[in-house]
Order: structure tokens, then sequence, then C-alpha cells
């Protein structure tokens, strides 16, 4: 099977976007590639600053697809992530171009070259319940249960996660089987899969380099306003903090930092977050075989991902 598209997956913070941009920039006499955001929160319009979305410039630049899709109280799914995504890479291709699908949401990934499980529908009763014992335990006593049950899940989890967390102990109440399970590669990668969307992954050889670059983008996101924004979506009233779009990285602690009245500890709060959702991206990266490894603080990482894409072309 000829490649459908490349990937290119990372860590937040370590220059997908920036990259992919330049890649578009260095190969725009050879037909050009078009971007395809492999982004949760990015979905969501109003969702700006604390996304990094791409500015009205890039988008110019290049042609962008999946961002602003959804109003931050609707919900977008892997399966149907899988749908649009695949459709966008076919009328690029279409249009002679190349689909250059860039992100940090690996379960879309996962979801799009490997497939997933249908997982049962939520249930209102079990949430209710869940929900009940959340607010008479507080969901870290949920997040250490979930750790006994499914530990795979737990880690990549906050322990106040409580989406993420109320919809793995409900798949666990419904099927006997942790969510993570769901999510687990076959025990033989699919080859054919593999050939339909290879997977260069964009990761730090230094730690501490990804850490000083979350640090940078958090204190920038808050001189562009990035507090502002969150205001302007609390007085939208259908919006909800335990909806996905503000469960999101950054703007979930901006919620809780507005709700105490105080912006004192929003900073390392946010920052530590992030470092969490990268440690997670990071490991899910590691189980997503087979892929091309680029060091993000590498020399010169246009390179590399250009010479993959030659590749994908054949």
């Amino acid at each position: 099977m000829s490649p459908l598209g490349l990937c290119l997956a990372g860590p937040t913070a370590s220059g997908k976007s920036a990259l992919a941009l330049q890649l578009a920039d260095a190969l725009h006499d050879a037909g050009g590639i078009e971007i395809v955001s492999v982004d949760s929160a990015q979905v969501y319009r109003g969702l700006d600053i604390g996304t990094a979305k791409p500015g009205a410039a890039e988008r110019a630049a290049v042609p962008h697809h999946l961002i602003d899709l959804l109003e931050p109280e609707q919900a977008y799914s892997a399966a149907r992530f899988v749908h649009d995504a695949t459709a966008a890479a076919a009328a690029i291709r279409a249009r002679g171009r190349v689909p250059l699908l860039v992100g940090g949401t690996m379960l879309y990934f996962r979801a799009l070259r490997q497939g997933l499980d249908p997982m049962p529908a939520a249930d209102a009763a079990i949430r209710a319940a869940i929900d009940a014992r959340a607010a008479a335990e507080g969901w870290p006593a949920l997040h250490a249960e979930l750790a006994r049950i499914d530990p795979a899940s737990a880690a990549r989890l906050a322990p106040n996660d409580a989406q993420r967390i109320q919809r793995a102990l409900e798949v666990w109440q419904l099927t006997g089987r942790p969510l993570s399970s769901f999510h687990e590669s076959p025990a033989a990668p699919d080859a054919q899969a593999a050939r339909a969307w290879p997977l260069v992954s964009l990761e730090p050889a230094a730690r501490a380099w990804l850490h000083a670059r979350i640090a940078s983008r958090f204190d920038a996101m808050l001189a562009a306003g990035f507090v502002d924004e969150v205001r302007r979506l609390r007085a939208r009233p259908g919006l909800r903090p335990q909806l996905p779009s503000m469960r999101c990285v950054g703007y979930r602690q901006a919620w809780a930092a507005l709700d105490a009245g105080s912006l004192d500890g929003l900073r390392d709060a946010g920052i530590a977050a992030t470092r969490q959702l990268a440690k997670r991206q990071i490991t899910w990266l590691r189980s997503m075989q087979p892929r091309a490894r680029i060091p993000a603080d590498g020399a010169d990482p246009l390179r590399p991902l250009a010479d993959a894409l030659r590749r994908c072309l054949g």
C-alpha cells in the first residue's frame, strides 16, 4: 500500500508545528504539503492561546485542517478524528499535495494507524455513582483505585483528571476490562497500517531542554492574554469545567485559579501539568511502532524529516 500521509508526532513544546511550517516552506516548489492537525484541543473554537493554535498568517501560508471544528461545549472523539483525518488526507492527495499529520494527541495517531476496539456507550447511572463517590472521597482516591485495576491508564492521567478517571472506571464496571486494553497494540504490528501512515517522532534527547521550552511557552501564553481567554470562555453559559475542552492542560489549571480567586500558583501548576502531559506523550510514543525518531533538540531536525517525507513519497 502506498502511504496515505506522513505523521509527525511529539510531546508538547517539542517544536512540531514550527518544523512542519519549515518543511512546507522547503517543499513549496515541489508540490507542497497541507497540514492536518492531530490535536484534541485545537478542534475547539476559542481555545487559541492555550493550544498554541496556528494564527491567521500561518494558516494563510500553509493550509491547515481539523482546526476550529467545534464549539467548546461539544465533544470530539478518536473515532470522529479518524473519519475526519482520512477524508482530509484524501482531499489533499486529490489536489496533488502531501498530507502531513502533525500533533501530540497520541490516541488519535494510534486510532488512525491501528484502529480502536469498540468501547461501551456511557451509562448515566454508573457515572452518577462515580461522581457521588468522588464528591465524598475526592478524585485522587478514585485515581488510586484506578491505579490498582488499570495501572497503564492511571499512569497517563493526573489525579484530578475527573473526566478521564470517570470514563476509565465506568469502562471497567461495564466490561470488566481496563480501559487501556482497548488501546493496546496488536501482538504483531500492522505492517499495512504502518505503510499507510508512516510515523516520525520528534523527541528530545535531553528532558531538561523540553522542560525549559515548556516553561518558556507557558510564560508566553500568559503574556499573550491566556487568562483573559479563559475568562471569556467561562462567561459562556453552557461551558463547565467538567467538559473535555476545559479539561485540557492549562485551561483546567486556569479555571481552577480563577475559581480560587488567585492567580499566584497558576504558572507553577500549568508548567507542572504540561510536564506531566509531555511525559505521558513520550510514554505513548515509545509504544507506537514502527516509528522513525528525530531528536527535537538536534542540530538540524528539518533534514531528517524531509528525508522521511521523500521516503514516504517513494
